[in-house]
């Protein structure tokens, strides 16, 4: 075990983790699953009940794979096709930084996530055990970690998004 499989095994368990707690946080926290409905309703997902559950149960299930390393491109592109989203969606009008709401945070969990699809899981996974490394990294794990979740996303907004119409009024005032 080499000090690089220690610290890509430390960035895919916080990044996993992560990604679990907003798994959780969707579907079981503060508002539960209907807040989550009603946050992508305004954001103009539809269905949004059904956003709402997929984008938490895809969360977890990422989140999860991540943290152990099981098919660590594939956790990774959902990943970045949920931050692209989210990025899209929620945080793109609002600038760069997170404490204005802006896109600083999904851009980089979605990085970090393209980064370790780059690398590999490391010994310390189950893809490593398993063997399902081999050749899944670099650019492979780049090509599949971003453009699997960039073609996830754009189908995915360019399918059920219908973002809200602004207030005249109030984009004259911005």
């Amino acid at each position: 075990m080499s000090n690089f499989d220690v610290a890509v095994a430390m960035i895919r368990v916080v990044v996993g983790g992560t990604m679990i707690a907003h798994g959780y946080n969707h579907l079981w926290g503060g508002g539960g699953l209907a807040g989550t409905t009603r946050w992508f309703d305004a954001l103009g997902m539809h269905p949004a009940k059904l956003h709402a559950l997929l984008s938490g149960a895809g969360e977890l299930a990422a989140g999860v794979a991540l943290a152990v390393g099981l098919l660590t491109p594939l956790a990774a592109a959902f990943v970045v096709g949920t931050m692209t989203v989210a990025a899209v969606t929620a945080h793109r009008r609002n600038g760069f930084f997170v404490f204005k709401d802006g896109y600083e945070y999904v851009l980089m969990i979605g990085i970090v996530s393209i980064a370790l699809a780059i690398l590999g899981p490391g010994s310390l996974s189950i893809d490593h055990a398993a063997g399902l490394h081999a050749g899944l990294d670099g650019g492979v794990g780049a090509a599949v970690a971003a453009g699997g979740g960039a073609l996830g996303a754009v189908v995915l907004l360019g399918t059920t998004w219908r973002p809200p119409r602004r207030d005249p009024v109030e984009t004259a005032q911005q």
